[in-house]
């Protein structure tokens, strides 16, 4: 059997053991709902607001920041000192304040306007290629406007579910959260429901047992499907 095969068929492998994970996540922590709120700028501020903070905060700083700015356009021509007040609540103000302004300017320089909800006619690739070809906007941050916002298929990797994912073994060790991305889009298909259920499951894991520093294997029920338990096993 040559290397082509064998790459196929541990894709096939990794494929049917993702499946029995997803069941288990969602009979374990779900059942999780996709319920798209279809306002895909106000997802992409408010995924900027998120980072390196709780949604506590997150959802305190966008409603600050939208009481205090009736529009986008508003929000892209104040000070931005004026910006950073509205969204200190958010923590890392004083680096999500232009980056928020920067997002708007450039997104209306395309458009002409402050509406991205086009990008769900694109196909998922392109929507992707898109938001990530603005400036500060990555991978993770582009998946959640396209998943949360427009119920695409869309898979973000946040770091529980890149920790989970190369301890599952769907992933090698050395694979970029970036790449992870790709792969588990690639081995979930393009039903949103079911990719936003394993990215729910996932992060519920994580925070659970599944910790990064020392994992709760012995109560895990998922460790009977798990490489970083197997290993652990064998020693």
């Amino acid at each position: 059997m040559n290397m082509t095969n064998n790459e196929a068929a541990h894709r096939l492998r990794m494929i049917a053991r993702l499946d029995i994970v997803a069941l288990i996540l969602d009979e374990t922590y779900g059942p999780f709902v996709l319920q798209a709120n279809g306002d895909a700028l106000a997802q992409l501020v408010a995924t900027i607001l998120s980072q390196h903070t709780s949604d506590i905060n997150t959802a305190r700083s966008f409603a600050s920041l939208r009481s205090t700015f009736p529009t986008w356009e508003d929000v892209e021509r104040a000070p931005t000192d004026a910006v950073v007040d509205a969204i200190r609540s958010g923590g890392l103000a004083t680096s999500k304040a232009p980056r928020i302004q920067d997002v708007l300017t450039d997104v209306r320089a395309r458009t002409g306007d402050y509406d991205i909800d086009g990008l769900a006619e694109l196909p998922l690739p392109e929507a992707t290629q898109w938001l990530t070809s603005l400036h500060g906007v990555g991978p993770k941050t582009a998946a959640c406007v396209l998943l949360f916002a427009l119920g695409m298929p869309a898979m973000p990797v946040d770091t529980h579910v890149h920790r989970i994912s190369r301890r599952l073994g769907l992933v090698s060790d050395r694979t970029s959260a970036e790449k992870t991305e790709i792969v588990l889009e690639e081995m979930l298909g393009d039903n949103p429901q079911r990719v936003y259920a394993f990215h729910k499951g996932l992060i519920a894991h994580g925070k659970t047992l599944c910790k990064a520093r020392v994992p709760l294997c012995a109560p895990c029920p998922l460790k009977d499907h798990c490489d970083y338990y197997s290993n652990l096993q064998q020693q």
